[in-house]
């Protein structure tokens, strides 16, 4: 029972891990960090979550180059 329930928990940090691995691979080619981009989206209030993020970035990067330009304000 404990070790289904650490496995669990292990796999949820290891994607969410891999979602910020993601983000900041893209948004290092756009100029920014990963902390000052979230923290941007935060104050422009775009609601999107990592996991969403990470695909847009990895699947459709004009989709988000749009996130990004939103969140700087452009």
């Amino acid at each position: 029972g404990a070790h289904a329930f650490r496995g669990r928990k292990e796999k949820k940090r290891n994607f969410r891990m891999l979602w910020t691995v993601k983000i900041n691979a893209a948004i290092r080619e756009e100029g920014m960090n990963y902390s000052k981009f979230i923290d941007a989206l935060k104050k422009a209030h775009i609601e999107l979550d990592r996991k969403i993020l990470a695909d847009l970035a990895e699947h459709e990067p004009e989709v988000f180059k749009k996130v990004v330009a939103a969140a700087k304000g452009k």
